[in-house]
């Protein structure tokens, strides 16, 4: 039987960014080669990034794409790495975009992938199957593929799919098994949600069963917008068996060498009818030659607890937010509270103490804890740290407006934000929002205070879990040896705003422990009010919070993008209308 030395590049690519792209394909094909490496596989549009969302329609950028991969064909040959077999995705068309006024019946844009060789693409595949749920809209912009393309490398025929291919039964796998072929290369932009890789694992292997071949999973890293990657790249073997997987949450070269079936059908370009899609056949001359000695083994890294998951996903969310769009620091309100002290650690982990600014915004009603809370964790973390008090400008306000009650509580938070956005104007930092999950769904914040600012990396988060990241942060800085970032005040002591004397956040809403369930199963879950208290839930405490989610549509709508972690996160995922009299009965 023949056998292949695979590379898979989990790699870290930009939106819009073609030139960085193509380097980063001829960087670590480079490396792919170094290892011996014969077939190489990159992620879904990685020449382009991934999701380009409306870029599809500007015909600028899709030509822009296309040049881009001839002309990575001729580098990669140029670097004497044209005898590799490269696989890579990127943005094709084949008609004018389907809103344009001379659209032409199916044709158009395509998620496509491409197999390059001596400078030459000598093959091309378009997705078939086009996510249209959650934060997809493939729909919207690509047309679905009619063709399982097939490509004979090394006496292997390998198919190539994309992404979504996977996740749906029949098509692409079942044309693949009755084509024959030995290995299917699966590449991906798969987007992070907490478990998702304990899904993925069992998918692969029925889509190996489904074509009777091995499966190549190749997946990006990275941050983009609200989304993030985490790679988690495999092998899988025809039999099921999980033969090599890939770290996640950074770039990372799987290399791992396949025994694979020997290629029986004719190697032309025939085609053939199988489940419906037109099997095209293609073949690429001479790869580097075969492995010899022990063979390779890309290796199997083991599952993290779901705390220390979420926390790499949400430091690498932020720092590519940041750094991707080129912000030189950040800077946040550190009130002494869990939502801040977590965020402030999120960002010295996610960019270092030097580009992280911490400030105090202390008012009449903040307690002398609260800042020694602050004052505390900016020590342990290094971060520049700083006090602006804000009851002085609160008290001009106040001389010359006639405010009281929960008015006098939100301009207390509009004062810090106004604080905060002046910082980020004079000095040039990102401002971070600190609010939660919990508080965002029943709109626990003041709109231009304290929900001020350009992103948020805990939007995603329920409180409860707020609570479980810090304390697994503290465990895993001490089980380091390192001082803990998150003072046990901030984590221990009653949740509360401090914008009014005694106040705690149990005044207004149920405990957490008792919010937060109830939240996951209407927000989350698309429960109703009577399948929420079938639940157990008190209907009473159910009736107010789906109230408090109901009237709170309009905030969100305005909030800043945060990292997505969860199976529905507000903004993309779930999409409400403001202006709305649907009410679950109580």
């Amino acid at each position: 039987m023949p056998t292949l030395r695979l590379a898979l590049c989990q790699v870290n690519p930009t939106v819009g960014d073609l030139a960085g792209n193509a380097a980063l394909v001829r960087d670590w094909t480079r490396q792919a080669a170094d290892a011996g490496a014969q077939l190489v596989a990159f992620p879904e549009m990685a020449l382009t990034g991934y999701p380009v969302e409306d870029l599809v329609f500007r015909r600028s950028f899709v030509a822009a794409s296309q040049a881009a991969l001839r002309r990575l064909a001729a580098d990669l040959a140029a670097d004497g790495l044209g005898d590799l077999a490269v696989v890579v995705g990127y943005l094709d068309a084949d008609g004018p975009p389907q809103v344009a006024g001379d659209a032409e019946p199916g044709r158009g844009a395509r998620n496509a992938a491409a197999l390059l060789h001596r400078g030459e693409l000598v093959a091309t595949y378009f997705k078939h199957h086009l996510p249209n749920y959650g934060v997809f809209d493939e729909d919207r912009y690509f047309l679905p593929g009619d063709m399982l393309t097939v490509v004979r490398a090394g006496g292997v025929d390998v198919a190539l799919t994309i992404c979504e291919d996977l996740w749906q039964a029949g098509g692409p796998f079942a044309a693949a098994r009755q084509a024959g072929v030995g290995l299917v290369v699966n590449i991906n932009g798969s987007p992070y949600e907490l478990n998702k890789d304990d899904i993925r694992l069992p998918l692969v292997r029925r889509r190996a069963a489904e074509a009777g071949a091995a499966i190549a999973y190749v997946n990006m890293i990275g941050g983009q917008d609200e989304l993030v990657f985490e790679g988690d790249s495999m092998v899988v073997g025809a039999d099921g068996e999980l033969l090599a997987r890939a770290p996640q949450f950074v770039e990372h070269l799987l290399v791992h060498d396949l025994e694979l079936p020997a290629a029986a059908e004719p190697a032309g370009a025939d085609t053939e009818l199988a489940d419906g899609l037109r099997v095209v056949r293609a073949a690429v001359g001479e790869l580097p030659p075969a492995p010899t000695g022990p063979a390779v083994t890309g290796g199997l890294i083991a599952p993290v607890a779901d705390e220390a998951e979420v926390w790499h996903a949400l430091v690498l969310g932020l720092r590519d937010y940041v750094n991707k769009n080129r912000f030189p620091s950040v800077v946040l309100g550190l009130s002494g509270g869990i939502d801040s002290a977590v965020v402030a650690a999120l960002a010295v982990d996610a960019l270092g103490p030097d580009r992280v600014v911490g400030v105090s915004l202390p008012s009449q009603h903040s307690s002398e804890h609260s800042r020694e809370d602050a004052a505390e964790l900016a020590k342990r973390t290094g971060l520049d740290y700083r006090t602006e008090p804000i009851q002085p400008m609160v008290d001009t306000f106040l001389a010359n407006m006639s405010l009281s009650g929960v008015t006098v509580e939100n301009l207390q938070a509009r004062v810090r934000g106004v604080i905060l956005m002046a910082l980020s104007n004079q000095e040039g930092h990102l401002v971070l929002t600190t609010g939660n999950k919990s508080e965002l769904a029943v709109g626990y914040s003041t709109l231009y205070g304290d929900s001020v600012g350009g992103f948020n990396p805990v939007k995603d988060v329920w409180k409860t879990l707020i609570w479980r990241l810090a304390k697994w942060r503290n465990a895993d800085a001490a089980r380091r040896g390192e001082t803990p970032p998150i003072p046990e005040n901030s984590i221990g002591k009653p949740p509360s705003a401090e914008l009014s004397p005694g106040q705690l956040d149990s005044d207004t809403l149920p405990d957490y422990d008792v919010l937060d369930p109830i939240l996951i199963g209407y927000v989350d879950g698309d429960l109703g009010r009577d399948g929420l208290v079938e639940s157990g839930h008190d209907p009473a405490v159910v009736d107010k919070v789906l109230r408090m989610v109901d009237t709170a549509e309009y905030k969100r709508r305005q909030s800043a993008p945060g990292t997505k972690i969860s199976m529905k996160a507000f903004g993309r995922d779930r999409r409400l209308p403001i202006t709305n009299r649907w009410r679950e009965k109580g």
